[in-house]
């Protein structure tokens, strides 16, 4: 059968919400305990006290919401006050009628006396009661507005993350594909009979490559892919002055990690320590993850440590920067001497899976 049950307004519904009326009943029944002396029976002054302060706590309610505005003179909270002031009288007659099942009951003196005596401590005690709900109101009322705040800062943050992350990854972009057309325009230059082959697979790269410049995260899978493309094209420019290994734990494979930070670390490794030797040299790239980090570590052969040149300081200060950003401070990269000649290059951050 369905519910013809009519949904109460949203005004009202907050009106005589359950948290109000529990607070209500509760700073209402101790009030009973003001006519033990008197002949009619405990409960009886329980019933007439809840009934004048729900009473009291509806007219509350109407007068925090309706009318929508008040004229300037007449604060939100005096007008409560004073509906809730009303409400008490009305509240006292109505409690007695339920309980005593006469309208006429001010035609008994007793009765009389216990309703004014009533009503007289509902107007002594009530504003204050109501005040205390107020403070209560206005502290959730703060509570909510600066968790909203709060929301709304995170927001904000975010978006200026996001926006400082395209920033960066759209200096990587131009930084290695100009290194790269550099690698075959020496090559063109030397009509070396290498260049078509070179060339065939720059693009086979470049088609696996560009499409993931513009995404924030990729996998440590993903980026070995690349990594081992670029060195074979490396390989063909320099067959005799490059080798290299490469070797990850499979647990590091599915990790989430910025795009071409690993390509940096082994393009910076080859750019500045194999190519300026004569005798080139070895690149060696190891992938680990212990204790919930993973650590990639690429060591070179070459030149080892010099002077920062051009690209050198771009490249790997603005890694340092997106792998900050992506990593809200948790990552570390360092470059660290090899003997006798060579350079490591370490970056750590946090093994997080699930990549783009």
């Amino acid at each position: 059968m369905a519910d013809t049950t009519a949904p109460l307004p949203a005004g009202l519904a907050r009106v005589i919400a359950w948290p109000r009326v529990r607070y209500t009943v509760l700073a209402a029944l101790p009030f009973a305990l003001l006519h033990l002396a008197s002949t009619t029976p405990l409960p009886v002054w329980a019933v007439r006290t809840v009934i004048v302060g729900l009473l009291a706590m509806l007219a509350f309610g109407l007068c925090e919401q309706w009318p929508a505005r008040l004229p300037s003179s007449m604060p939100r909270w005096a007008w409560q006050l004073i509906g809730v002031e009303t409400a008490i009288p009305l509240g006292g007659l109505v409690a007695y009628w339920v309980t005593t099942g006469e309208w006429q009951f001010w035609l008994n003196p007793l009765r009389v006396n216990g309703c004014v005596q009533m009503v007289f401590t509902g107007w002594l005690f009530a504003p204050w009661i109501a005040l205390g709900a107020m403070v209560k109101q206005r502290e959730e009322l703060a509570r909510t507005q600066a968790l909203a705040f709060q929301l709304e800062r995170s927001e904000l943050e975010r978006q200026a993350l996001d926006a400082r992350m395209r920033l960066l990854q759209a200096q990587v972009q131009p930084h290695f594909l100009f290194n790269t057309l550099a690698n075959v325009r020496a090559l063109v230059r030397s009509n070396s009979p290498q260049t078509p082959a070179v060339l065939d697979s720059l693009i086979a790269y470049l088609r696996a490559a560009v499409p993931r410049l513009d995404e924030n995260a990729s996998t440590l899978s993903q980026e070995i892919e690349l990594v081992r493309a670029y060195l074979e094209l490396m390989r063909m420019r320099m067959p005799d002055r490059l080798q290299y290994s490469l070797h990850a734990d499979d647990a590091a494979l599915p990790l989430r990690c910025p795009p071409m930070a690993l390509h940096t670390l082994v393009e910076n490794a080859v750019r500045h320590g194999i190519d300026p030797g004569e005798e080139g040299g070895r690149v060696d790239i190891v992938i680990t993850v212990r204790e919930g980090r993973c650590v990639m570590r690429v060591t070179d052969t070459g030149v080892g440590l010099q002077a920062p040149g051009d690209g050198l300081g771009t490249g790997l200060s603005t890694l340092r920067e997106r792998m900050q950003l992506a990593f809200a401070g948790d990552a570390r990269l360092s470059l660290t001497g090899v003997m006798p000649h060579g350079v490591c290059a370490e970056l750590e951050f946090p093994a997080q899976g699930g990549g783009a």
